[in-house]
């Protein structure tokens, strides 16, 4: 009889936090304990929950205490703005968790982060490895938390090389479920855009976050890894197929308001939810590593993740049994399509 495996989650009354405990409770010889400040809405069978904060000092005692053997941290605070608070939470209290790993003996440690960390620029190369520095812009919360969490990270895997850490940074996160930047920029009628600009986008639906999260809690495959979809379009596709109509801004226009107008209700950055320069240049990441070293295939594509977001943005929109059908064609076909992909690979692979 196999030992039972204890994996912790952080963050679990989170919505990333959660689901990834619901995916992890369905695997066998699998115990699940969720550590949050706050309580879950709904806490589901199985789940072991902790309430506590991941900077308390004796996160460490619990860790040894439950023989955890692997920390997903999902503990994350999403702010556009910057804050001393969410700083304090986000990238402190993911050091004091690693701590409390290396002092526990924990064996490994999954965390995410964003292509986000490479930054937009006009020089960035095609494709951004995994190597390429990390310029991810200091003016937007989320980035540069996960730019300082990274930079923490490259050390800690020199300070600790016993524990397996591996790093997932996924592109833009698209769903009808998970409120991203990318979903908040295509969920109404028109969007501001720069004007003359249409960078190159990646995307990733947010199932396959979830599932790349829970094949890495499952399979010791310590490293960085960029997670993205097959399938990479320029903004104003992305759009077209989101039925999103753009309204252009003179960038100049746009990045003198970001920083005349900040804390005003004319601020355009309250209706952009990214830094400017991801909507002005390229950052685009390589992911042969996610398919050759984690063995991580996406099942969907991002035109499929496009079609599914648009198809439940019509039917927010306009109740109509038509649009309804339609839109349920459109699923199935793309169902239908990710499962013969999905059969092609274990074929190929010889899994099946």
């Amino acid at each position: 009889m196999s030992k039972e495996k204890s994996i912790l989650v952080t963050g679990i009354a989170g919505y990333w936090g959660m689901q990834v405990a619901n995916r992890l409770l369905q695997t066998p010889d699998v115990r699940v304990l969720g550590v949050d400040t706050a309580v879950p809405d709904k806490i589901p069978d199985g789940l072991d929950f902790i309430q506590a904060d991941i900077r308390n000092p004796l996160l460490g005692d619990l860790l040894r205490a439950e023989a955890v053997d692997t920390v997903c941290h999902l503990a994350f605070t999403d702010s556009r703005r910057r804050s001393e608070q969410n700083f304090d939470f986000n990238v402190m209290g993911t050091i004091k968790v690693f701590g409390a790993c290396a002092d526990a003996g924990v064996r490994k440690i999954v965390h995410r982060s964003s292509t986000a960390v490479y930054g937009a620029d006009p020089a960035n190369p095609a494709f951004l490895s995994e190597a390429h520095p990390l310029h991810g812009s200091r003016r937007y919360g989320n980035t540069r938390d996960m730019v300082e969490i990274e930079e923490f990270c490259n050390g800690f895997r020199q300070q600790a090389p016993d524990i397996l850490l591996t790093t997932l940074r996924f592109a833009n996160i698209l769903g009808y479920t998970a409120k991203t930047p990318m979903a908040l920029l295509l969920q109404g009628r028109f969007t501001p855009t720069l004007l003359g600009f249409d960078p190159m986008i990646q995307l990733i639906h947010e199932e396959d976050v979830m599932g790349a999260l829970v094949y890495a809690v499952l399979n010791d495959v310590p490293g960085v890894f960029n997670v993205a979809a097959d399938g990479i379009m320029p903004l104003t596709r992305i759009l077209a197929l989101t039925g999103t109509i753009p309204m252009p801004i003179l960038h100049p226009l746009a990045y003198w308001g970001t920083n005349t107008l900040r804390g005003t209700r004319l601020n355009p950055i309250r209706y952009i939810p990214f830094d400017l320069d991801y909507l002005r240049y390229r950052w685009v990441a390589d992911t042969r590593a996610m398919q050759n070293e984690l063995g991580f295939y996406p099942q969907y594509t991002a035109e499929e993740a496009l079609r599914e977001f648009a198809g439940h943005k019509r039917r927010h929109t306009h109740d109509e049994d038509e649009d309804g059908l339609t839109f349920d064609e459109e699923r199935l076909r793309d169902t239908l399509e990710r499962r013969r992909r999905q059969k092609e690979r274990l074929v190929t692979t010889g899994e099946e």
